[in-house]
């Protein structure tokens, strides 16, 4: 009960202040539209290819909103040739209401990756202030094959 009064003290103080309070609407919410595809669709095993993973991402809301990508690939892919990082952060910066970016990553096979499924997590991260505090985010995942 006494969190409620200091919250709704809160909104009216932010209120008086001409400012209003948009993060509980932020994390109630999924802020982006993702979409993610392969060109080509599938990777060779153990070769040095690569495809390009394809991140197409839409701001829904009606403010802008500081964005990241966050792509996590498993064992044996990497975003070089050498397969040794399998974590990449893709700083975007404002997106404006209903603006759409496409980001291409190159994903990278090796002697090492055998053939099978591959699941890839991809993260969209919304921020406030700077890129150290997260508001909320979406992930989704895709898979690659590897014939």
């Amino acid at each position: 009960m006494r969190g409620n009064r200091i919250k709704g003290g809160l909104v009216k103080l932010l209120d008086l202040f001409g400012k209003k309070d948009v993060g509980e609407e932020l994390t109630k919410k999924v802020p982006y539209a993702m979409k993610l595809s392969f060109h080509p669709y599938r990777l060779s095993a153990n070769k040095m290819e690569s495809v390009m993973l394809i991140i197409e991402l839409k701001n829904l809301k009606e403010e802008p909103l500081l964005t990241s990508i966050i792509v996590q690939l498993p064992k044996n892919l990497g975003f070089d040739q050498t397969a040794l990082s399998s974590t990449r952060e893709i700083r975007l910066g404002d997106l404006k209401p209903g603006e759409e970016k496409v980001v291409r990553v190159d994903i990278w096979g090796n002697p090492r990756t055998d053939a099978g499924e591959y699941p890839i997590e991809v993260t969209a991260v919304c921020h406030y202030r700077n890129y150290s505090y997260v508001l909320n985010a979406e992930k989704k995942g895709i898979t690659l094959r590897v014939v």
